[in-house]
């Protein structure tokens, strides 16, 4: 598949790019190589090949969905100057 320049004022268009017109040619060519090598990827035979997320076969670790707090509300507040119930009291902002 060949692209003009007219094809590219186009594509530059809705992508909202500015593209100045001694670059078009340039561009079109570029565009329409990218266009000829996915081309070539369709020739490729891929019977029988399943498809695959990872090029390495890993199983994740897997843990129970469970709603908690964390379990480490004290730590979070350890270094908190001023703190009640787990709650950080800040100075009143709003006079």
């Amino acid at each position: 598949m060949s692209i003009d320049t007219s094809t590219v004022e186009k594509i530059a268009n809705l992508a909202r790019i500015r593209v100045p017109s001694e670059e078009l040619p340039a561009l079109a060519q570029q565009l329409s190589n990218i266009l000829k090598l996915a081309d070539e990827l369709n020739e490729v035979n891929t019977e029988g090949v399943e498809p695959m997320t990872t090029a390495v076969k890993v199983a994740l670790p897997l843990r129970a969905d469970v709603v908690t707090d964390g379990n480490y509300a004290d730590a979070l507040v350890a270094n908190a100057p001023d703190t009640t119930k787990h709650f950080f009291l800040v100075p009143k902002v709003i006079e």
